[in-house]
């Protein structure tokens, strides 16, 4: 049987053509690292430059918004409109020197855009959040007008163009976790009737047309990849069947990799609730994968729940997953990924601090991480010390619901 670092380090080539160096990837995690204006920063490049380092061969980005007018957060970077490539370079080029395929991740927020930043944000249909405390942070949205539809499948062609020309390597679209293409999948926030709802398969449209507008944009030598729920794991909402078919209509539409999550802010199994999994395996999502792998040959990664060498390579031996996503121990140890490659018995650790109530501890971690995130940017260690109240203070975190806004992508 191989050794954990030799099937980690195994190189894996995409239907594109292109090939990613190991089966190691960062997951998305949102950075909060943008300017006043939304632009890529010094800071951004540096905590890049510090992963890519670290030897993960795929490292992908937090959300980047396809409209500067529909932010999830404050400090989100976003493809301005009226494109300009040479602002990003900097940050694309911040792998340079390295193996390391530097990805994208491109976004658009839908619903779930907070009160500060959109009075009237937008959605496939005018569903509000069900959550009362959730739903004092985000406004009802406005329904989209079929015109709008379009213009936003057009920002995300304009958006990974744009990317691709600074330098980046290849996209991927955030179809989880409650954004925008996340609310035309589910039933529970896409309760159109025309040609872009009404049933599943016009509930994926708008994620198959925004795949294939991206594909005419990039060419066909650059990777794009895919980010969808396995589920959202609310009663009448999308389900693990439609993702299933869902992710057979990725396949024949020619994405190059998969990766697989679940949940949204009402129901947060991508912050490590609502597993679907075993301990033995660790991974989240991973029994979902191999369902994923009967429809489809694209390559598939698994995010969230790996902790030692040995679940990750029992993982990659199932044959369900292609790729090994990392999250936030890639916060807490920047340098693990070439740790592991290295063959050293290392665990994957998430580092933040417990006060033992649910709720709070899954806010306090986002806090957590973000904070050493912002560490590691300024050029400084993570602060392994940083305890409860510290993170709190820093925060500035008077009303726990403000914390949702930080969620990862």
């Amino acid at each position: 049987m191989s050794e954990p670092k030799e099937l980690l380090a195994e190189p894996l080539k995409l239907r594109c053509g292109a090939i990613l160096p190991n089966r190691l990837a960062k997951a998305a995690l949102s950075e909060q690292l943008g300017d006043r204006r939304n632009r890529p920063t010094a800071e951004l490049a540096e905590l890049y430059r510090t992963w890519a380092r670290g030897g993960a061969g795929t490292l992908i980005t937090g959300n980047v918004m396809v409209d500067p007018t529909a932010l999830g957060e404050p400090r989100n970077v976003a493809v301005p409109r009226e494109p300009d490539a040479t602002g990003f370079t900097p940050w694309a080029r911040s792998a340079d020197g390295t193996e390391t395929r530097l990805w994208v991740q491109l976004n658009h927020p839908g619903r779930q855009s907070p009160r500060f930043l959109s009075r009237q944000p937008v959605a496939p249909s005018a569903v509000p959040f069900g959550d009362r405390g959730i739903r004092s942070v985000f406004a009802t949205p406005r329904a989209l007008t079929g015109d709008e539809i379009e213009a936003i499948i057009d920002r995300f062609g304009v958006a990974a163009r744009t990317v691709a020309d600074a330098g980046f390597t290849g996209v991927q679209i955030h179809g989880a976790h409650g954004y925008l293409v996340s609310q035309f999948l589910s039933p529970l926030t896409n309760q159109r009737t025309d040609g872009w709802g009404g049933d599943a398969q016009r509930r994926r449209r708008f994620l198959l047309e925004v795949v294939a507008r991206v594909r005419g944009e990039v060419g066909d030598s650059v990777p794009i990849a895919v980010k969808l729920n396995s589920a959202d794991f609310q009663r009448g909402g999308f389900s693990e069947e439609e993702s299933l078919e869902v992710v057979r209509e990725l396949g024949e539409a020619g994405i190059d990799l998969l990766e697989v999550s679940g949940g949204t802010y009402e129901k947060a199994a991508m912050m490590g609730s609502g597993k679907a999994s075993t301990v033995r395996r660790e991974a989240y999502f991973l029994d979902y994968a191999t369902k994923a792998r009967q429809v489809t040959d694209v390559a598939l990664m698994v995010t969230g729940g790996f902790t030692s060498p040995e679940g990750m390579a029992d993982a990659l031996r199932s044959g369900a997953l292609d790729v090994i996503g990392l999250g936030r121990p890639l916060i807490v140890d920047p340098a693990l990924p070439g740790r592991l490659l290295g063959g050293e018995d290392v665990r994957a650790e998430r580092g933040a601090p417990k006060t033992g109530i649910r709720l709070a501890d899954s806010l306090l971690e986002i806090q957590w991480h973000t904070q050493q995130m912002h560490r590691v940017a300024a050029g400084k260690p993570v602060d392994r010390r940083l305890g409860v109240v510290r993170t709190l203070v820093r925060a500035g975190v008077a009303d726990p619901l403000n914390a949702f806004r930080r969620v990862r992508g």
